[in-house]
């Protein structure tokens, strides 16, 4: 008995010197029940709402110096920037190495933490030797050739048009009133070029090879950041554990728990879309550009190089990209034979059809979830926001806002224990003002 009094006694001093301990520390948010403090909370409400009316007042009078210490901030950032970019990147090959050799480490050396260590490093360089030497293999490959053919058509290009030029004469050019005036807007149309380059062309050159210069320059800079780059996604690979646990730690130190796991939850799901969507257009366009340089070679068309590049490079861009690829391809080609310019149309056709039915969706399935109008939208929309990367990136970035407005709405609706799904409001059903739902043709 008087044991178990000792214990109770010894709880209780334990439980008193827990509670001084937490008493002495500071309690962020908490509420007073005062008249005073209840004062107080409306008259920082009204402050801050004016505070944020200022400041909202002020951004939109000063959105281009905002704008431009947005930019120079980003452009100081680079070097991270990118290390983000090569680790999320590799990311996938780095957990397949180190997944396949921590096994086999962990089984010889009988040490947990230094076999992943060492199977992650593996996995690191490995996956940095391979995608550097990919880059190496295709720069030695296609700059020669992509040089080449520039430097093939720069010039023949004059040649070529006024060959064109004859041909269309040859064609059009009577004694009819169509040829008449045909031939009057092409003499025309001569002169005010011949005019540009003497009055405009000519005179901009110095301006010309100023920007050469700053070219050539910006390149270097962005080798340079893409080295640091490199430097910085090691580090970020290496502690991606820890740096996806601090992550967490501050999104439940400034959330409630269920907003912490719905924004968890929507991280997660951002992820999957982004890394299925752009790891597989890569593929795919590398796919397609490997196809179209077999094609080309095999129908022996002129610069093979040159427009397999273009034709793989634009076809990263969703629906609109065959198509901005194949059009300058297709008159270029055109220049050089026109048979052999509707031969390429033709191929390209089929190629497309043969990504947009076959390899498109094995390699990346419905990675987005969005039907064809929202991905033009979102394609139009971002090209018209931020150019080619907005074209690239739109696709994914609004899948996500869909996901999110889409489980909102979900989550509204099931809430009011109505229906989620889209085919159930047709026009034969309707929601009473109680709150039931009813479908007409179930009655």
């Amino acid at each position: 008995m008087e044991k178990k009094t000792e214990e109770i006694q010894r709880d209780k001093e334990v439980k008193i010197g827990a509670e001084a301990y937490y008493v002495k520390r500071p309690q962020f948010g908490a509420k007073g029940t005062s008249k005073l403090r209840q004062h107080f909370n409306r008259g920082m409400t009204m402050f801050l709402v004016a505070l944020a009316c200022v400041i909202t007042y002020f951004v939109i009078l000063r959105l281009e110096e905002i704008a431009k210490i947005f930019w120079t901030i980003v452009d100081v950032a680079k070097p991270i920037i990118y290390g983000f970019v090569i680790a999320y990147l590799l990311n996938p090959m780095v957990k397949r190495v180190e997944n396949y050799l921590y096994p086999l480490i962990e089984e010889r050396m009988n040490h947990n933490i230094k076999a992943k260590n060492i199977a992650r490093g593996v996995g690191i360089t490995v996956s940095l030797m391979l995608a550097l030497l990919v880059i190496l293999a295709l720069c030695n490959m296609v700059i020669p050739e992509l040089y080449n053919s520039i430097k093939d058509m720069v010039l023949k290009l004059p040649s070529q048009i006024s060959e064109a030029s004859s041909r269309l004469e040859d064609i059009v050019f009577d004694k009819s009133t169509v040829g008449v005036f045909l031939q009057k807007v092409i003499n025309e149309g001569m002169s005010m070029f011949q005019t540009w380059l003497r009055s405009e062309m000519i005179p901009q050159t110095n301006a010309l090879m100023t920007s050469v210069t700053i070219g050539v320059f910006n390149v270097i800079q962005a080798v340079f950041h893409i080295l640091i780059g490199i430097m910085v996604s090691v580090y970020i690979l290496f502690s991606r554990e820890k740096f996806s646990a601090q992550t967490k730690k501050v999104i439940y130190a400034v959330m409630k728990p269920e907003r912490a796991n719905m924004t968890l939850h929507i991280a997660r799901k951002s992820n999957q879309i982004f890394g299925g969507f752009i790891i597989g257009k890569i593929i795919d366009s590398a796919i397609i550009g490997v196809l179209c340089f077999l094609g080309m070679t095999i129908l022996d068309m002129p610069y093979v190089v040159l427009v397999s590049v273009v034709v793989g490079v634009t076809n990263v861009i969703p629906f609109f990209g065959p198509y901005i690829g194949a059009i300058p391809s297709t008159i270029l080609i055109m220049l050089d034979s026109p048979i052999k310019g509707l031969y390429f149309i033709l191929f390209i056709l089929f190629l497309q059809q043969l990504d947009g039915n076959v390899i498109g969706p094995k390699i990346l399935g419905d990675s987005t979830g969005l039907s064809s109008f929202w991905v033009i939208f979102s394609i139009i929309l971002g090209g018209g926001l931020f150019g080619f990367v907005g074209m690239v990136l739109g696709v994914p970035t609004f899948a996500v806002i869909y996901y999110i407005v889409r489980t909102w709405i979900n989550q509204k609706l099931e809430h009011k224990k109505l229906p989620v799904q889209s085919e159930k409001y047709d026009k034969n059903s309707y929601v009473t003002d109680e709150g039931v739902y009813i479908d007409s043709e179930e009655k």
